[in-house]
């Protein structure tokens, strides 16, 4: 190998200046904008309690919930929007009605006022723009990495939240948190704006979404998202008491237990992925981590009454949900036509918000008319199912090593 050709292949190894700057903002785009989302979690059914419709506890779920059920009508919408118009403008946009929805929601001094608040700011469905974005800013070989960066960031930003929510309640109260949560949305248009790279010229041709609907290879994503997030939510239904009954661990003292798992797993999971990429071993990293996810089901079936297996099953699933939620976003925008990332991605936020409200409303249901244990042995099944279609995926081939520009700032287009 001559010594241009073999320095060509070590810059391409590793992520350029201009890659790794769209990673980090499009991460603290998603981090902003969730660790507003997440602080309202752990204190809203307390906080409603104070309002004169408070005691309606229908009403109070579904303010909840509507965030995510908004997101799910919209997100295709946003997502081929931004395939039309550029990504820049529609997560401006969605920026600007998240930081509506929380202004809101913090001058309401009822649960109902609150619920159109967050109707309001999950109508700012952005997930697949800003997904889009960061898959046109970055190379192939470089993608699953800074997707890894965006889903760390997320589970770090919901770590935070279980430390900081209680303090800053008693501090700020709700609106003030609601009101903080739109000051880091405009925090967020900044970056967007002054931060964020330029994405290249999308291409011109136009794809109908029937034909991104009935790619198979995208169908198995987007099945995978929803068991994911279905199971994510179903298993927080049940978790939290078990750490209160079995390790005897207060609520407010939950992010004790978080926060280590989350940021352990965060490090193991790019590991796996680094090899993974370098070894062209994805689609092993890939089913290996979706067989995690099902043994961490059983795991919590048979051992829930055990505190360090309880903890263990814990930082097990953070690692697979993790792998899991930096890989398939990133084969998605692989395996999307290039003219339509946008919408592609938008089908998948789709099934991943339908999957986190669909979690809720069967794990309650199931902890209240059957049991706890049974929420696991269902979401064991749906992983089962999930595990055997994505057996079926054809192996992915290594990403080529020859340097291509990240963006149009870097000099070609490599999306």
């Amino acid at each position: 190998m001559s010594t241009e050709s073999l320095s060509s292949t070590i810059a391409s190894s590793k992520m350029s200046a201009s890659e790794i700057r769209a990673g980090a903002s499009l991460a603290s785009i998603f981090a902003l904008r969730m660790f507003g989302l997440f602080l309202i979690l752990p204190i809203f059914a307390i906080h409603a309690k104070t309002l004169p419709d408070g005691d309606n506890t229908a009403l109070v779920g579904m303010a909840m919930g509507v965030y995510g059920l908004t997101q799910a009508c919209l997100q295709i919408l946003f997502g081929i929007a931004s395939d039309k118009y550029g990504r820049k403008p529609v997560i401006i946009a969605g920026l600007i009605l998240f930081a509506l929805g929380a202004v809101i929601a913090a001058m309401s001094n009822t649960v109902m006022g609150i619920l159109i608040g967050r109707a309001v700011q999950g109508a700012g469905a952005i997930s697949a723009a800003i997904t889009a974005l960061l898959a046109d800013t970055t190379r192939e070989e470089h993608r699953t990495k800074a997707m890894a960066m965006v889903g760390g960031s997320i589970g770090i930003s919901f770590a935070l939240s279980l430390v900081f929510a209680p303090v800053l309640y008693q501090s700020i109260g709700m609106s003030g948190i609601f009101i903080m949560t739109a000051i880091m949305a405009i925090a967020a248009i900044a970056v967007v704006m002054w931060i964020t790279p330029d994405a290249p010229t999308l291409p011109s041709a136009k794809v109908p979404l029937l034909d991104v609907l009935k790619n198979p290879e995208l169908m198995r994503l987007n099945l995978g998202v929803f068991v994911l997030h279905l199971s994510q939510v179903a298993m927080f239904v049940v978790v939290p008491s078990a750490l209160v009954q079995t390790v005897h661990l207060p609520l407010d003292k939950h992010w004790e237990v978080y926060l280590p798992v989350v940021f352990g797993s965060f490090f193991v999971m790019l590991f796996a992925i680094m090899r993974g990429e370098r070894s062209g071993k994805m689609k092993q990293v890939f089913i290996a981590a979706i067989a995690l996810l099902m043994l961490v089901q059983l795991g919590f079936w048979s051992f829930l009454d055990h505190a360090w297996m309880l903890i263990a099953m814990l930082f097990a699933f953070f690692l697979a949900f993790n792998i899991l939620e930096a890989s398939q976003p990133s084969l998605v925008s692989r395996l999307a036509p290039p003219s339509a990332k946008g919408a592609a991605l938008g089908v998948y936020n789709t099934l991943q918000a339908l999957g986190l409200a669909c979690g809720g409303f069967v794990g309650g249901w199931m902890k209240q008319h059957i049991s706890a244990s049974s929420v696991f042995i269902f979401t064991a099944v749906l992983s089962l199912i999930w595990l055997i279609i994505a057996s079926r995926m054809p192996e992915l081939p290594k990403r080529a090593s020859k340097p291509n520009s990240a963006n149009a700032n870097d000099a070609a287009s490599a999306a």
